[in-house]
């Protein structure tokens, strides 16, 4: 892979990687001639659903700062994000947290039916799969894409986002200590991020075991930030910008950081894991060959976010 590096901000690249992203996304999502359509335009439905696609911008981000060119992993991105489509598709449903908005629009099971979207959820997720494996990036990094392939199943299945969204229907109604409510969201949110930074970084056998180590940990000390900021926007976000109504996890009895401890502890902890995911980002430094402003950025962006 050809090692690239920028002078611009990484906010003014976002467009141009987006463009392709969502070019990349569409032309799997076509359905074939002479299938029913209807499952393919569910498909369409939740993906293209006004995604802030923070997770390809953290594959893109990461890409830049090991030095390799950001738009040689739209299969990782597009994996990940649909990965993460399926899982809010599922989340919604009747079954699980019984949504009625996503993003200001109907959840997939009410756009369409419960059926429909359970499947949208399955083809999804096969979907991302299938993305990595047709990778061209295989035929000359085989070793790579299996990494990646065994951290994205990992992040996702039993051991990840399933198994901590499993542990957060568990933990409703109670009160978990802080210790808990976090390997809690580690599994179910920050399993994901993780993988978004760790992907171009596993496709490349020029890091050292201590070098991904600390991007690891740059990942899950962000992606726990990131739920706990999700949290907050429950509690103290605007229903019109979040894309959904405030007060739904008070609601149904969650498991929540500011539920349990208070929102100004919780800010505290997030600032907490903010410093403590740039001091790991430090210390990969040395052997990045890259510009690490894009995850610098991104860091600052997930953990104030508003929506």
């Amino acid at each position: 892979m050809a090692q690239v590096r920028h002078s611009a901000g990484f906010e003014t690249r976002i467009s141009d990687y987006l463009e392709v992203f969502e070019q990349t996304l569409k032309a799997r999502l076509v359905a074939k001639p002479g299938l029913d359509t209807r499952l393919k335009e569910a498909m369409h439905y939740a993906v293209f659903n006004g995604g802030k696609r923070l997770r390809p911008l953290l594959v893109f981000a990461s890409a830049e700062a090991i030095g390799v060119d950001p738009r040689s992993m739209m299969a990782p991105a597009a994996a990940v994000e649909l990965i993460h489509c399926y899982s809010l598709v599922h989340d919604d449903l009747p079954a699980m947290d019984d949504d009625a908005l996503r993003r200001g629009r109907p959840t997939t099971h009410l756009a369409y039916d419960e059926a429909t979207a359970i499947l949208v959820g399955d083809a999804l997720q096969a979907l991302a799969y299938q993305l990595l494996a047709d990778d061209p990036l295989g035929a000359s990094h085989a070793h790579g894409v299996i990494r990646v392939l065994q951290e994205l199943t990992e992040a996702c299945g039993a051991d990840g986002m399933a198994g901590g969204q499993a542990w957060d229907l568990q933990l409703e109604r109670h009160r978990p200590d802080r210790a808990t409510l976090e390997t809690m969201f580690a599994l179910k949110t920050g399993a994901l991020i993780r993988t978004s930074v760790m992907m171009p970084c596993l496709l490349i056998d020029d890091l050292s075991n201590e070098c991904l180590d600390h991007l690891r940990q740059f990942g899950e000390h962000l992606g726990l930030a990131f739920q706990i900021r999700d949290d907050l926007l429950d509690v103290e976000g605007e229903s019109d910008i979040i894309g959904k109504p405030t007060g739904s996890d008070a609601a149904k009895d969650k498991a929540t950081w500011p539920g349990l401890f208070g929102t100004g502890a919780a800010k505290e902890r997030i600032n907490e894991l903010y410093d403590q995911a740039m001091r790991a980002l430090s210390a990969a430094q040395p052997e990045l060959q890259g510009d690490s402003e894009g995850l610098i950025w991104l860091a600052s962006q997930l953990t104030q976010r508003d929506h």
